[in-house]
């Protein structure tokens, strides 16, 4: 049975340092209007409440900015994304800041709490960060150490509040108690911007990182393959994709924190077709676009459109 696709829009950017990349949702949509592409007409969606007005508090938390919001918004991806996987849906899931991948992995992982989730993080950052080792406190930074529930304790320099403690105990039991993916069925893809504290958690945790050169060098096939027989046990996949993953000075700016030396919109599509060409995807979630920071118009939502219609054409292909 082929999967029917619901779109789920979720325009939060309270877990960034920038804001803009609550308009990415908006923008990728102009891009297919500019294309004449019926895309956003052919598939059922629904928006996800938000509550970025919460910028204008004053920031209590400054390890972890806006987190009792923040941990309020993937709840409400949680169960956006787990009533659409229980109605036998397809999310793709069309994000702001990439805090929100928490939400949407709690929410599989509350669907399928008995099954090994894998997961495949497409870009430039690690996201491994806690409120305890996080120097900038933005919590786009840190969903992955909520996911696998480490807070990297050995690299603190943040004394939290109790309140601040209490609201990322809350984050890390989101959908169903305790780590929702081991850190050996997480891979990395691109990543090429981090600080020593994820660094340490990287080598700690034996984290597989598929650097752009390495794949380039390696071949992209043959790394992606490799990437999937480390995660052959697993029952289930999800796809995060940052365009952060893809080069800044080939693409654009419109994201972020934009790294150069990454990945073309071509290299994407062919790393993702491949993984969902497993069956095992149950959920993918593009984000970080923003473009209020484009330095070419509207280039960046372009782009993630471009990989958006190309994977939306695998994903419904009918397979063996």
């Amino acid at each position: 049975m082929e999967p029917v696709i619901k779109l789920i829009k979720n325009r939060s950017d309270i877990g960034a340092g920038t804001r803009g990349s609550d308009m990415g949702v908006d923008a990728i949509e102009i891009a297919a209007i500019n294309q004449n592409s019926d895309y956003f007409n052919q598939f059922p969606f629904e928006d996800v409440k938000t509550h970025n007005e919460s910028v204008y508090d004053k920031n209590r938390s400054t390890f972890a900015k806006r987190i009792e919001h923040v941990a309020e918004q993937c709840t409400r991806v949680c169960a956006s994304v787990k009533k659409n996987l229980e109605a036998n849906f397809f999310p793709i899931v069309l994000s702001g800041d990439h805090s929100s991948a928490l939400g949407t992995i709690s929410g599989i992982k509350a669907v399928y709490p008995e099954q090994k989730l894998g997961v495949i993080w497409i870009d430039a950052h690690a996201d491994l960060h806690s409120p305890y080792t996080s120097p900038s406190g933005n919590i786009h930074g840190m969903p992955l150490a909520a996911a696998i529930a480490d807070d990297n304790l050995d690299c603190q320099i943040n004394e939290l509040a109790p309140e601040t403690q209490h609201s990322w105990e809350e984050m890390k039991n989101i959908g169903c108690k305790g780590a929702k993916v081991l850190a050996e069925n997480l891979v990395y893809f691109g990543v090429r911007d981090t600080e020593e504290a994820e660094n340490k958690q990287i080598e700690k945790l034996k984290i597989r990182n598929y650097k752009v050169a390495e794949v380039r060098y390696r071949g992209l096939k043959t790394c992606v393959k490799e990437a999937l027989d480390k995660l052959s046990n697993c029952d289930i996949l999800y796809i995060s994709f940052d365009v952060d993953s893809m080069d800044c000075d080939l693409i654009s700016y419109g994201t972020g924190t934009p790294v150069p030396r990454g990945f073309d919109q071509y290299e994407i599509i062919a790393i993702v077709d491949q993984i969902i060409e497993t069956n095992k995807v149950v959920c993918i979630e593009f984000v970080e676009i923003n473009p209020l920071l484009d330095n070419k118009g509207n280039k960046m939502a372009e782009t993630a459109f471009e990989v958006l219609e190309h994977i939306t054409a695998t994903v419904i292909l009918p397979r063996e």
